[in-house]
């Protein structure tokens, strides 16, 4: 899978995957090298092989980020329709997980539209406590820079892909 030619078809995929989990998996590695893993439900994805997400809440992210800045992400789409249907076919019609391959940037401040973009994300939950508790105070973001994608390979349902 090539991350620039493809990457259209990488961020609608993502996109999927967070619709139907809420979040992706980052895994990261740990200065003695133990790998971890931490849902990050706030991830976004630029048009140029780039993302961010909100840095609230991790905390073994940035801590490893300091020996280890490289990362892995996975996303899964899990719609119960989309997995029948490719259960039923023996065939997806559309990658069912990714991975994405990068490195985090500093922690900075949030801009605007970075919090427009997640404000419209999380518009259908707004009126909730836990919206408010979440999300409300989003201030720093942390980017990624992708240098490669890859698709889950699951035998002949995916050889079409």
């Amino acid at each position: 899978m090539n991350i620039e030619t493809d990457w259209n078809k990488i961020r609608k995929h993502f996109n999927k995957s967070f619709a139907s989990n809420f979040y992706v998996s980052v895994a990261s590695v740990d200065s003695e090298n133990n790998p971890t893993v931490t849902p990050i439900g706030s991830l976004f994805l630029n048009d140029n092989q780039t993302g961010f997400y909100f840095e609230k809440f991790p905390s073994k992210l940035p801590e490893h980020a300091k020996s280890n800045p490289k990362v892995c992400l996975l996303g899964v789409n899990s719609g119960r329709i989309f997995w029948i249907k490719a259960l039923f076919k023996e065939k997806f019609t559309d990658f069912p997980a990714m991975k994405l391959y990068g490195e985090l940037c500093e922690r900075r401040k949030a801009t605007e539209k970075e919090i427009k973009r997640l404000n419209r994300r999380m518009k259908m939950t707004k009126g909730l406590k836990g919206n408010t508790y979440l999300w409300k105070t989003m201030e720093f973001v942390r980017e990624i820079k992708f240098i490669k994608a890859e698709k889950i390979n699951l035998g002949k349902m995916t050889a079409e892909l």
